[in-house]
């Protein structure tokens, strides 16, 4: 299950569906990338006795999702929602305005309490809180108007592999 197509590494889709018979690659239907099952919005994926809603939440990119495990009070935000941060939002149809929108009312909207797994984060931590990115959010407390000033105004440098990965992504990882 990808939380939408990078541009920084390979996925490992892929390989993982060349070493697991059956296994099956999921991703956003508005990322634009083949995989075996697309999703969308409020749609509901369905393993064992788990159910994970998909919940849109673009910005970082246009396919973003984050995945919410209700029944055990938590959701995994790839890259739209970091520790303390965000996703950048300065290339593959990224939109500040989109994130904080995405951010505010599909994650935000959660209990305080949930627990929130983003799909990295640079100092070590694995996970936080809805409550603790709503008072602690560097980038995201602010309001709207500077959000969207401090991500214009990143100047980050041009990712590494962006030009083999995102034509990569686009096919699941197997033309790299």
């Amino acid at each position: 299950m990808n939380t939408h197509m990078h541009a920084d590494h390979v996925t490992g889709s892929g390989k993982l569906k060349e070493l697991l018979p059956g296994c099956r690659s999921l991703i956003s239907k508005a990322s634009g990338a083949q995989a075996d099952v697309h999703v969308a919005d409020s749609e509901l994926v369905e393993f064992g006795r788990h159910k994970l809603e998909c919940r849109a939440t673009p910005g970082h990119t246009n396919g973003c999702l984050t995945y919410v495990c209700k029944e055990q009070g938590m959701a995994f935000t790839g890259d739209t929602l970091l520790i303390r941060g965000c996703g950048r939002t300065d290339f593959q149809e990224g939109s500040p305005t989109a994130l904080f929108e995405s951010v505010h009312t599909k994650i935000f909207s959660l209990p305080d309490e949930f627990k929130l797994y983003p799909a990295h984060d640079y100092k070590g931590l694995t996970e936080t809180t809805v409550g603790e990115e709503k008072k602690f959010n560097a980038r995201l407390t602010k309001p709207l108007k500077e959000f969207v000033d401090i991500m214009d105004n990143l100047n980050l440098p041009y990712p590494k592999l962006i030009d083999k990965a995102v034509p990569a992504n686009r096919v699941c990882g197997l033309q790299f």
